[in-house]
């Protein structure tokens, strides 16, 4: 029998009776919408956030468990004010430090005239000392948008999000494509893509109407990151070009300086994501999670160099503005899959390569990829999960906004944690997909194999299409993607690339559970059970085992 629910921790059991004390006897908000949330939370502090109804001035009120008492503005300290503007979209957020580590705290935000959120619930990080277990989720690429001309979400209604509160966790994590400045939902254009701030804080505000991501938000500690699609798809601030296709057909080309592009985004997250950010080292951060556990989240968005195929050069046929399929595969794969794809029968032109392979291109940027070097280096702790907005994994499809269409940067970073770190471990979204597989230097032609040692784990998505839907919708054959992952992602090499789970049709989350001994994951759905190996959800398969990795 696949057991998926572990034992809670007395801990966390005793918080979330007294959270569940507090709900029970809570009113209905008033004054702000869309729940609050508790962010980037250490073992003595934590961004707290909300959004209000109008401008003026709100508190924060937090409280160790139990209930909070009335809302009195006049008795808090300046350090918990802050003033909802129209500048933010009347979000509030506020940094509170002096907190206790590993402890449940209860908390709101209150108002002028009575008003006050809803109540959220979260536990500090543990010190570096504790030993105790600690449970994470892991989610992302989510869009709640509907066809237009309804009202109704398109692709679900965020129920992953519901499987992830009951988890009852020590912190969630959602790691990218908060929401879709360019949708996949059908019938949307050009003109629909979200380049403003306003318009990007209409897609937050759509997202946050579906209660189950709000509701966890508030039950929890709370990481959230971006990736492309709360810019543009695929973005580069290099870049001034976005194309966008939508249900398959190409819709235009928006034309925008990246750099405006980028300014807008980062405002509109930061509005509605309490997150640390810094101009030198964009969204990346770390925090330890006690004597087993430190977490890295890596900004692949901020310093990225122009994608390899930006100018053509990997166009197949020359000129034709259509990307080659698997430009980094070897010609004789290529060839075995040219009947699903005409197109890769044809040759790699040789500029794709050069490009791909680079050394002077770059992913995280020197400042950053150096600092997280040096910190990941220093951690003693037992396991180091890396938090990745696009997989690093080998698996050749498309690989220009991937680790693996920046080669010689992915190459040196493997190498590096290969060499100087144990226990880390990659945790990624983006490819709307569950795929597990080693991160390999190679994996087909050439010398062969050649692992790294180091997993690479993904997952989602919450709400938007899936990796074998996206496959179907660019071969523009509705069993392409079923055909890719059971002919090339399952297979072990030579034939294909060997993941030991390629679950690319499902919605999806990670369950992670981190001890001394191991770090566990379970690969989930949206009725929480495990997902299928398979690139066809409507047909039964095997489900996709845990994962165990064993402390070294």
């Amino acid at each position: 029998m696949y057991i998926v629910r572990r034992l809670v921790p007395a801990l966390v059991l005793t918080a979330a009776a007294a959270f569940a004390t507090v709900s029970a006897a809570e009113a209905k908000p008033k004054g702000f919408k869309f729940g609050v949330s508790a962010a980037d939370v250490t073992p003595h502090s934590a961004i707290f956030w909300a959004r209000a109804t109008k401008t003026g001035r709100t508190y924060v009120q937090i409280k160790r468990n139990g209930k909070l008492g009335g809302c009195r503005s006049n008795r808090q300290p300046k350090s918990r004010m802050v003033r909802a503007k129209r500048k933010n979209d009347l979000t509030v957020q506020r940094r509170i430090g002096g907190l206790k580590p590993d402890t449940g705290y209860n908390y709101r935000f209150c108002a002028k005239k009575g008003g006050y959120s809803a109540t959220g619930h979260f536990v500090t990080a543990p010190g570096k000392k504790s030993n105790r277990s600690i449970r994470f989720a892991l989610a992302g690429d989510q869009d709640a948008r509907p066809l237009p001309g309804e009202r109704d979400p398109y692709w679900n209604d965020f129920q992953v999000w519901d499987r992830i509160r009951q988890q009852e966790n020590d912190f969630n994590v959602l790691m990218g494509d908060t929401i879709y400045s360019d949708t996949e939902v059908p019938g949307y254009t050009l003109e629909d893509v979200a380049l403003t701030v306003k318009q990007k804080w209409s897609a937050y505000k759509t997202n946050l109407k579906m209660r189950p991501w709000w509701k966890a938000r508030g039950t929890a500690a709370y990481y959230a990151h971006w990736d492309d699609h709360e810019f543009v798809n695929d973005f580069s601030r290099e870049e001034n070009k976005f194309p966008y296709s939508n249900d398959g057909v190409f819709q235009g080309v928006n034309r925008i300086n990246g750099e405006k592009l980028y300014k807008r985004g980062v405002q509109a997250f930061r509005d509605y994501n309490p997150v640390s950010f810094s101009k030198k080292t964009g969204l990346y951060r770390h925090e330890r999670w006690g004597r087993n556990l430190e977490v890295f989240f890596l900004d692949e968005r901020s310093f990225r160099s122009s994608s390899a195929d930006y100018n053509g050069d990997c166009d197949n046929p020359a000129g034709s503005g259509d990307p080659d399929l698997a430009p980094t595969a070897p010609q004789s794969t290529r060839n075995v899959f040219a009947a699903l794809a005409p197109a890769l029968a044809n040759p790699v032109p040789p500029g794709c390569l050069e490009a791909i392979n680079d050394p002077d291109r770059t992913m995280l940027g020197s400042r950053q990829l150096r600092t997280f070097k040096d910190d990941i280096r220093k951690s003693d702790a037992t396991f180091k999960v890396i938090f990745n907005e696009v997989p690093i994994q080998q698996f050749y499809a498309l690989p220009y906004d991937r680790w693996e269409g920046y080669a010689a940067e992915r190459k040196d970073l493997l190498r590096f944690l290969e060499n100087k770190v144990e226990n880390a471990v990659f945790l990624t979204t983006d490819v709307h997909a569950n795929m597990v597989n080693d991160a390999r230097f190679n994996t087909l032609g050439g010398s062969g194999v050649k692992d790294s040692g180091i997993f690479d784990i993904t997952t989602g998505p919450v709400a938007t299409e899936t990796y074998s839907g996206e496959i179907s919708g660019t071969v523009g054959n509705p069993a392409a993607g079923s055909l890719v992952t059971s002919l090339f992602l399952q297979p072990q090499p030579p034939a294909g690339v060997g993941m030991q789970c390629a679950a690319t049709d499902q919605y999806s989350y990670a369950e992670v559970e981190v001890t001394g001994r191991e770090l566990t994951v379970d690969l989930l759905d949206d009725r929480d059970q495990p997902v299928m190996d398979t690139g066809d959800s409507s047909t039964p398969a095997p489900p996709c085992s845990q994962v165990v990795i064993p402390a070294e």
